[in-house]
């Protein structure tokens, strides 16, 4: 089996829970990974977005789960575009040529979020109309050559894991504790939206799943499906959870979700004027994501693929916590 993408977060868990499971795995990515490579796993060093190098990496396997992708919603379109439409395009032909029978695709809930409340929303939501970001845009384009390229020789089916969180996270918990100690995040709006969160060993136990499903039948292929924990959280109260387990003052603070976005859109101006690559501290997406409930059912996923959380929110809160104290 090949993991796209291995060393990152989501792909590392995935190639540790396949060792778990006695699953021999190959990783193409960017760097060695002395860490995986001692659970047995071997590296393929290179870009997805060069066929001959997803080409070398992809011969002799069976399953492909492609976690591979530029994230952040600040940056460069070619730079997303290379990465996330390009080298799937690449790993969905190879996949073809070599033969390889089955793709995993990790997709992203953002690919259907058109700013507006999602309450329970199912895979039958459309793509949106409009994106404040490369990465939304580029994961659509993506998952959609992902879906449309199922076939009786090559079963595709797609995961979106939403705000994935845990041990090892180089995302979203530094983002957010970096934020809290400065003091520099508010509470976007009426602060009551429900969001999903997905602890990642949850992720990766999701994919493992849909690449079994695959191999033993077509019901998921050419499917995309939602996960995430047993219930949604309060997003805000979730965070403040977060902080007074580290002594971070809670955020308190509010403001309208009117005018974080007009924030936001002056920023994206003034940044793209001035050609910065850094991130802005509020974007018109991030204000949105900020301020509206976005939690889905995962039926589907239940149903199609035997998912349900194996971590649940509190065992991972708990894990969470202690890897923060004690960095292990």
């Amino acid at each position: 089996m090949l993991v796209t993408g291995g060393g990152g977060f989501v792909g590392s868990a995935i190639v540790r829970l396949l060792a778990d499971q006695g699953i021999s795995t190959r990783i193409a990515g960017r760097n060695q990974y002395k860490n995986l490579q001692q659970l047995g796993a071997i590296c393929f060093v290179g870009d997805i977005a060069n066929k001959n190098f997803v080409e070398n990496s992809c011969r002799g396997v069976d399953t492909v789960i492609h976690t591979a992708a530029k994230a952040g919603i600040w940056g460069k379109w070619k730079d997303y575009y290379q990465t996330n439409v390009l080298g799937t395009k690449n790993i969905v032909e190879t996949c073809r040529k070599l033969g390889i029978p089955r793709l995993v695709y990790t997709s992203t809930p953002s690919v259907v979020f058109n700013g507006r409340d999602i309450e329970g929303g199912n895979e039958h939501l459309p793509y949106p109309s409009r994106f404040l970001c490369h990465y939304s845009k580029s994961k659509v384009m993506a998952e959609k050559i992902v879906l449309t390229a199922t076939s009786p020789e090559l079963r595709t089916c797609a995961i979106r894991p939403h705000l994935i969180w845990g041990p090892g996270d180089p995302h979203l918990i530094p983002r957010l504790i970096k934020r809290g100690k400065e003091r520099a995040l508010k509470i976007v709006g009426s602060g009551k939206n429900l969001v999903d969160i997905t602890f990642i060993e949850n992720v990766a136990h999701a994919h493992i799943l849909a690449a079994k499903s695959l191999k033993k039948s077509a019901v998921a292929a050419g499917n995309p499906y939602f996960i995430g924990q047993e219930r949604p959280v309060n997003l805000w109260n979730w965070i403040n959870g977060l902080y007074r387990e580290l002594g971070i003052p809670a955020v308190n603070a509010r403001i309208p979700f009117q005018v974080a976005y007009a924030i936001g859109a002056l920023l994206e101006v003034g940044y793209w004027l001035l050609k910065r690559s850094k991130e802005p501290p509020m974007t018109r997406f991030l204000a949105e994501q900020l301020a509206c409930s976005h939690y889905f059912t995962h039926d589907n996923a239940t149903r199609d693929l035997g998912y349900k959380p194996i971590i649940s929110l509190e065992e991972g809160q708990q894990r969470l916590i202690s890897w923060l104290n004690t960095g292990a």
